[in-house]
């Protein structure tokens, strides 16, 4: 998988969607899922105005609706709620064309298959690493601290010549006490787990921009990091409001003979419009994954880089 940028750009009904579902507000009430949560549209739609054509690192990368369907295969989400704060057995299918089980992918960074979970407020992030069955059944443990709504994300490129990388998403619900919580504010710096991550540069709509991010602890810069899926840090992006989702490898990957494993990680972006996003890093060091976020804002002021933004609410299933 080359460098750049892969997006799949979600429509913002699904957000009123969800306002309505569980009161989005300030309110405090409880939450249960009475249905399964409803998905827009199957299959490609026209790309909003100024994110049509190109490709990543070439001018606005190209980008499709809210899909849970995509080049003839779909996401079958089997299990489309759980309950707050109580472990549950995620479980789904990739399906094809003609409803079978899909069983052969292409492995990529290590996976044949990425699954993301994050709540609609950009608050909750997961990056798990889910099993697959013989029958082509996807399942892992996930335990979500709070009701509301969430995005599932699986990413994958099936197996077979000319197959392209395919982003699908669906939603899942988690029942129980419900409160809004505010997208967290702009920031350069992250803390997490001991270690501080600061952000230099902002992604750019419509442009490809630098995003470095620089890894020390106790003051001191991290050279030592270890390869995490296939690089020494991994990206993920998702847009606030519509949960666009942005899936950055870094430049370079270790072992190529120039890239050094720490303090810095670089990656190159486009943002498909200005407005502002949620960055999670995964980077792996001393044996563990560590997740650092940070709100950015693209097409506006770069964050001040003095102030510690926090990190992501449990960020991993491992």
């Amino acid at each position: 998988m080359n460098t750049g940028l892969r997006i799949t750009t979600f429509a913002a009904a699904l957000a009123a969607t969800f306002g309505a579902a569980y009161g989005v507000g300030q309110g405090v009430g409880p939450v249960v899922a009475d249905s399964p949560p409803k998905h827009e549209g199957e299959h490609t739609r026209p790309a909003p105005e100024g994110e049509k054509g190109g490709h990543a690192g070439h001018g606005t990368p190209p980008a499709g609706g809210l899909q849970i369907s995509e080049g003839g295969y779909t996401l079958d989400l089997r299990t489309p709620r759980v309950t707050a704060g109580e472990q549950a057995d995620l479980r789904f299918t990739v399906r094809d064309a003609d409803g079978r089980a899909v069983t052969a992918y292409q492995r990529e960074h290590d996976k044949e298959l990425h699954l993301i979970v994050a709540s609609r407020d950009l608050v909750t992030y997961r990056h798990l690493h889910p099993t697959r069955a013989a029958d082509g059944t996807w399942s892992t443990p996930v335990d979500l601290p709070r009701a509301g709504g969430y995005r599932v994300f699986a990413d994958f490129t099936p197996a077979g010549k000319g197959a392209e990388n395919l982003t699908l998403g669906a939603d899942l619900a988690a029942s129980g006490p419900y409160r809004a919580r505010q997208l967290p504010p702009e920031s350069g710096t992250a803390r997490v787990d001991g270690y501080e991550v600061r952000l230099t540069g902002a992604p750019r709509p419509g442009k490809a921009s630098e995003l470095k991010l620089t890894v020390s602890r106790d003051g001191k810069p991290v050279t030592d990091l270890q390869p995490y899926l296939g690089a020494y840090g991994h990206l993920v992006a998702l847009r606030s409001g519509d949960l666009a989702y942005l899936h950055v490898h870094p430049n370079g990957e270790p072992g190529d003979g120039t890239t050094s494993p720490g303090p810095d990680i670089s990656f190159t972006a486009t943002a498909p419009s200005s407005g502002a996003y949620r960055l999670f890093l995964d980077f792996k060091h001393d044996g563990k994954v560590h997740t650092a976020a940070f709100t950015v804002r693209a097409g506006g002021a770069a964050p001040e880089s003095g102030t510690p933004e926090g990190h992501a609410d449990d960020g991993h299933g491992h």
